[in-house]
């Protein structure tokens, strides 16, 4: 005698459908967490809100020595809003500085010093990456007008900051295209001004070198070696103990 098959009584089937509802929209979020984690693209019509670089202002820079202090850069490396160029192919020349020094530093050198807990080997930072690196002070003999890109500001040009800001480098080429909408479709804008995503406390900006009149930048003073200057060293050393960080000497 063959037994007939007992249905799948309904507190079978309530659970398979619930552990098929519960894998979906795990699957779900995933996708839509990968999805949030890429930058959108700007769109054809921004509405930027204008930040005034005020004339007298000072500003820090670190940078390569072979520079000089109000020096644009012409196109060289990989950051967040360079290089970029206008919708012809032409490079538009930039310029970096925070109206700190630890801004200038952690927006630098200690750029990749990760999230770790306390002190250890991994968040140490080799001095040679201080080799060839200068501070210098630089001011504007007027005022500039830059597209203000802090949070509030951003709810107006349409994108939220941890695309713009608080994205990783392999985004960077995303976060460009917004710089260069911003400076083909606002050609009164002469650069960008943000809260750091490395130094909250602190504003970075970017120039446009396309847009700053000859003459408007000026040095304060004279370059400081990061290495070589007792007191830039000095300075940078206590920055690398504020956030857990260890320079270890170049010969180790």
């Amino acid at each position: 005698m063959h037994r007939k098959k007992r249905p799948a009584s309904n507190k079978s089937q309530v659970r398979r459908q619930v552990i098929s509802s519960a894998s979906t929209a795990t699957q779900g979020s995933i996708s839509s967490s990968e999805a949030d984690s890429v930058v959108p693209l700007p769109s054809a019509s921004l509405h930027v809100t204008p930040y005034t670089l005020e004339a007298g202002s000072t500003w820090h820079r670190v940078h390569a020595s072979r520079y000089a202090a109000t020096a644009f850069n012409p196109g060289r490396g990989n950051a967040r809003f360079s290089p970029i160029s206008t919708s012809d192919g032409t490079p538009i020349p930039t310029i970096y500085a925070a109206d700190s020094f630890e801004g200038a530093v952690m927006e630098s050198v200690f750029l990749d010093v990760p999230y770790h807990p306390g002190i250890d080997t991994i968040k140490s930072v080799s001095e040679e990456k201080l080799t060839d690196q200068v501070h210098s002070r630089i001011t504007v003999n007027q005022d500039l007008t830059l597209a203000d890109l802090a949070a509030k500001s951003l709810r107006k040009l349409g994108v939220p900051r941890r695309h713009l800001i608080e994205c990783d480098k392999d985004q960077y080429p995303a976060t460009r295209k917004w710089a260069e909408a911003i400076h083909s479709q606002h050609p009164d804008i002469q650069g960008l001004s943000w809260v750091s995503r490395q130094d909250d406390t602190c504003r970075a900006v970017v120039l446009f070198a396309d847009r700053v009149p000859t003459g408007a930048l000026r040095q304060l003073g004279n370059c400081r070696s990061l290495r070589a200057d007792i007191n830039a060293f000095t300075e940078v050393l206590k920055l690398a103990d504020h956030i857990g960080a260890l320079v270890i000497p170049a010969d180790m």
